[in-house]
């Protein structure tokens, strides 16, 4: 009940939808109610006044009553009747019940379009809060978790989501109402009839009951395998590349099929079950509705307190029972799968990032002295990448970091603009550490190339001016110009409205780098972060790039990661870093002159050349 109260809770005005919805509801229910109980009754008089003639009853005194409108009706019906006559009266009646069908038509329509307006706003509402939330997480989050997953979340949790709301708001949340008021009406008929329903009912409940429990545990299992379908879906699509030039295509057929088998096997149990509360519903009411005419008949037959046309019309408005009884079982089956989705979506949307802003956070207006890395150290998980590291990068300066594959220099990148934190010594900044400023104006000042061109299927100048407001077209071109890409972009189809393609899939590796550069140009930031930005490049891609670099690294503090010591000759300093630790640092000459680690690998990318 708590989960679902709290997926409610997503419609931002449910309170006031939710009492229309009941007020409509109620009243589709009692005017859908109005013809069974009142039909009977006034067809019983309308005939009896045919034949012989009839008195008008008084008006009964006042009272909270069904009893009290059944005989308040019936002394205008019955006036209706002596003063019309019955053909007359006859007339009123077929009027009275075409009017009763179309209000309470009316009215269900309008409980529908209150239940899509609750629906459509917190299918909206809960999408936006699991992007938000996700959006939030730190890095380390998405290296450690499926992207499928998430998106099965986002798409088919909240689907399942969606169609348990619908469900519980018609059947769960109106259907008990409806069934409340048939078991009023069904009270005041015959007392001692409705008793002997009460005692026989909870056989249904207690069958019903098991089938769905048994069904939550299925839903939970479909879900899981679901998400890892689209996870391997997801990595399929992306590196179709790699699979064709592998011929691996029957070993992701073969593992999209084991994971297939395994959703259809829990699919189909499931479906079983939850077809089985229909039928077994069903069933169930037949046999209480023939339990109710065996012992309602003994009571008009034998013992004669029941009359008749009271009894056909208690087996009446108990045969309406039948459906919403089966609507309920049947919203609570689907209310159970949404459960489980809503619990997936919270335990993400519940998940707090390890990197946040503390309280009353500092913002960083500017940049203005060093970054100075503190005694330290960092592990993923347990074996640590880095040990007691102690380096300060001065405003204005080059720093670069060298060393082997899996030394640990991106990483100790990745500490600057707070995409990890230490779990020993801090990393501080103009001699705060970085825990103390918000999270967001400390990234405003940076800028980050990587060797990977993150860009996105959109315009070449939506794609430089990514996360900018309010960008005037001529500083995105200036920005180009800087990065060396001005020339290559005038020379496609539409320029800088020219599409791009799937993470810009229509450039060369050269062009999307420089993409990449002219993003971090417009965005002018204090420290710049080049993460391997030219291994990937041919030579001559390689220099423009390079050259593009040189300009955008003058007059600001850049940290940068290289494998080819010929692009950071001319750093300021030069850490090489091997396990985790700092072997040597010096300029160029400086490093080559000790004939250490650093000498060796340059010797080695010079012969290479």
């Amino acid at each position: 009940m708590k989960t679902y109260l709290r997926i409610l809770a997503y419609a931002p005005l449910f309170k006031s939808q939710l009492f229309l919805f009941f007020l409509f509801a109620i009243l589709g229910i009692i005017f859908g109610t109005f013809n069974i109980v009142l039909v009977v009754p006034m067809m019983s008089v309308l005939f009896k006044a045919g034949k012989e003639p009839v008195d008008i009853p008084a008006l009964p005194d006042f009272s909270l009553s069904i009893d009290y409108i059944v005989k308040t009706f019936n002394h205008f019906f019955i006036k209706i009747i002596v003063e019309n006559g019955p053909l007359n009266a006859l007339l009123f009646v077929c009027a009275l019940i075409v009017i009763s069908v179309v209000l309470a038509n009316v009215f269900r329509y309008l409980e529908r379009v209150m239940a899509t307006k609750i629906r459509v706003d917190l299918v909206k509402n809960m999408r936006m809060d699991i992007f938000r939330s996700v959006s939030l997480l730190h890095i380390g989050f998405f290296n450690s978790n499926r992207k499928g997953d998430l998106i099965s979340r986002f798409t088919n949790d909240v689907q399942e989501v969606e169609a348990a709301v619908v469900n519980s708001l018609k059947a769960v949340l109106k259907e008990p109402i409806t069934i409340i008021v048939y078991f009023v009406v069904l009270f005041t008929m015959s007392p001692k009839l409705m008793l002997f329903t009460l005692l026989v009912l909870p056989l249904t409940g207690g069958v019903l009951a098991e089938i769905i429990k048994r069904l939550k545990r299925k839903a939970k299992l479909s879900q899981e395998s679901l998400g890892r379908i689209v996870n391997i879906l997801d990595e399929t699509f992306s590196g179709m590349r790699v699979i064709k030039a592998f011929n691996a295509r029957n070993f992701v057929l073969r593992k999209i099929e084991d994971e297939s088998s395994h959703y259809r096997k829990v699919s189909k149990s499931m479906a079983y079950k939850n077809e089985l509360a229909s039928p077994v519903s069903e069933m169930l009411g037949v046999m209480i509705m023939v339990g109710i005419i065996f012992f309602g008949g003994n009571l008009v037959l034998r013992e004669h307190v029941l009359e008749p046309e009271v009894f056909l019309g208690f087996l009446g408005v108990f045969a309406m029972v039948i459906q919403p009884a089966k609507n309920f079982s049947n919203g609570i089956t689907s209310l159970q799968k949404g459960t489980i989705s809503a619990q997936r979506i919270f335990a993400i949307v519940d998940t707090k990032s390890a990197i946040q802003s503390k309280p009353n956070a500092t913002h960083l207006e500017k940049f203005e002295d060093s970054i100075e890395f503190k005694n330290v150290s960092f592990a993923y998980e347990k074996d640590l990448v880095l040990k007691n590291i102690n380096l300060k990068v001065e405003k204005g300066k080059t720093i670069a970091l060298v060393g082997p594959s899996g030394g640990g220099k991106s990483t100790l990148a990745d500490l600057v603009p707070r995409f990890y934190d230490p779990v020993d010594g801090d990393v501080v900044l103009d001699g705060i550490s970085l825990r103390d400023y918000e999270v967001e104006s400390l990234r405003q000042q940076m800028g980050v190339v990587t060797q990977e061109s993150i860009l996105f299927n959109d315009t070449i100048l939506n794609n430089i001016a990514f996360g900018m407001e309010n960008v005037r077209e001529e500083d995105v071109v200036e920005a180009a110009k800087i990065a060396n890409a001005h020339d290559f972009i005038m020379q496609t189809e539409q320029g800088y409205q020219t599409l791009i393609g799937e993470r810009g899939s229509k450039l060369s590796g050269g062009q999307r780098q420089r993409l990449s550069i002219a993003r971090a140009v417009l965005k002018n930031p204090s420290i710049l972060i080049l993460d391997e930005a030219t291994s990937a490049l041919d030579s001559e891609s390689e220099r423009l790039v390079q050259d593009a670099l040189n300009r955008l690294m003058k007059s600001r503090t850049s940290i940068v990661i290289a494998h080819r010591l010929s692009t950071i000759q001319h750093a300021d300093e030069i850490i090489v870093i091997q396990n985790g630790e700092i072997l040597e640092r010096g300029n160029h000459e400086t490093l080559v002159k000790q004939g250490g680690l650093y000498r060796k690998l340059n010797e080695i990318q010079t012969v290479s050349r």
